[in-house]
């Protein structure tokens, strides 16, 4: 399963001192199917305790996942920032969900709007 962060998340994650091993857990708990909420079209919500703490006050992640082959972090926030995501925010996120699933290999190799987490 190849990882992939975007240049936003990448940002996010960073300034909240999220790992990159935090990260690929959330992958394999989701590509499992231990999931938090299923948005539909490979979109999912799932909750991520903050270092030290617990899931309830941390982070929610979306995560775009094509189970077995990409997954990608598109956004994330922390509970006590925002209470949930918005209708509009799960339609984009489910369109922007299709356009990451049907790039090529070249295409993400290629492209600057993201990073991967290698194994």
């Amino acid at each position: 399963m190849r990882i992939f962060k975007t240049t936003w998340f990448s940002r996010f994650a960073q300034r909240e001192a999220i790992t990159d091993k935090s990260l690929k857990e959330v992958v394999r708990f989701v590509d499992a199917g231990r999931f938090d909420a299923d948005l539909g079209g490979g979109v999912y919500k799932q909750r991520l305790s903050r270092p030290g703490g617990g899931k309830s006050g941390g982070y929610r992640l979306i995560v775009c996942l094509r189970q077995g082959e990409r997954a990608f972090f598109v956004y994330g926030f922390p509970k006590s920032d925002k209470e949930n995501i918005a209708p509009a925010e799960v339609k984009g996120f489910k369109k922007m969900a299709k356009m990451l699933f049907a790039m090529t290999e070249e295409q993400l190799s290629c492209s600057k709007m993201f990073s991967e987490i290698k194994e």
